[in-house]
């Protein structure tokens, strides 16, 4: 009862925030992601047969290829205009992403990341931190849904209520997010506030990560292993997110379609919401588990939206009430 209680919420809130994203059935187990070894490119060779593969470091791609350009110091310093801040109806802090181009997409990373292309989206609010254990517990209580695993021992939104939630299918992020009158952010939205305009490789800028911008390069633990909000103001983005690279993956509205950035070659995109259908959901960020490769602001993975993975998270955006 209460997981057919969550999924009509879910769809009824949905299609009524995006009528050209139609939910279909999600059928298709996770798939490797299609990858050429280029000579020429930031791409490594992979051998994976997995849609979000693993090796020991947490990531089965070789980064050894990925050089930062020469104006890395300059571009970290850079930021668009001082983050202004709203509070949601969560409570929680989001930041303003003005309206305007910018450039989305890499020729020198992964085949679904090119070719690279102009984007122009509408000004809107993304959370500032991904959504906590404390907050989606407030979500679990009041619609009787199934916890994400870990949650029933009543322990983990409690002791580590500022930490990440994880565990927790696309359904279940789009369900808290039209529960507090957000939703989830689209692909392009989520790839402008992590990179602004001036097409920087990370948040941060093109300064090679470190501990102090992210949480990365870590084997799989407990909840204590993903890091509490708030911890990685070095790693925020021009317009004051924080932790869009590394601590957990992110799930974002759009299908994905590994050639779905071909459409926009001789015009620009304005406002995409992705494919019209698919069997899997994108996942943008890196986790703390892979390498610096997968932390790039362009970096594109996938998974089935039923899936929960323990490296998996989320934040919501929102729409700027239009003035009267």
């Amino acid at each position: 009862m209460a997981v057919r209680r969550i999924l009509g919420l879910v769809l009824a809130g949905f299609c009524a925030l995006s009528p050209t994203d139609g939910l279909t059935s999600a059928t298709e187990s996770r798939t490797a992601k299609p990858e050429s070894p280029s000579t020429n490119s930031l791409k490594p060779d992979v051998s994976s047969t997995s849609g979000k593969p693993l090796g020991s470091n947490g990531d089965s791609k070789n980064t050894d290829k990925i050089k930062p350009v020469a104006n890395a110091i300059a571009q970290t310093a850079h930021t668009e205009s001082p983050a202004h801040e709203h509070v949601g109806k969560d409570g929680a802090p989001m930041v303003l992403v003005p309206e305007g181009d910018f450039i989305m997409g890499s020729d020198k990373g992964d085949e679904d990341e090119a070719p690279t292309h102009r984007v122009h989206v509408n000004t809107f609010y993304i959370d500032k931190f991904e959504v906590t254990n404390g907050r989606f517990a407030k979500y679990v209580d009041a619609i009787q849904s199934e916890p994400p695993w870990g949650f029933s021992d009543k322990e983990t939104p409690v002791i580590y209520a500022d930490r990440p939630v994880r565990w927790v299918s696309w359904m279940d992020a789009m369900g808290y997010c039209l529960w507090v009158g957000k939703r989830l952010p689209t692909e392009a939205e989520w790839e402008k506030s992590a990179r602004g305009t001036d097409e920087r490789m990370y948040p941060w800028g093109n300064e090679p990560p470190t501990p102090v911008h992210a949480v990365y390069g870590l084997k799989e633990g407990g909840a204590e292993t993903v890091s509490v909000i708030g911890n990685h103001h070095m790693g925020q983005s021009p317009y004051g997110a924080q932790d869009l690279a590394g601590n957990l993956y992110e799930w974002v509205m759009d299908w994905y379609a590994e050639d779905f950035y071909s459409s926009f070659i001789n015009s620009p995109a304005i406002n995409p919401h992705g494919p019209t259908e698919g069997t899997a959901k994108v996942q943008r960020g890196g986790s703390y588990i892979n390498t610096s490769y997968r932390l790039r602001t362009s970096f594109r993975t996938k998974s089935d939206p039923t899936e929960q993975d323990p490296n998996v998270g989320f934040r919501c955006a929102q729409d700027v009430p239009k003035q009267p």
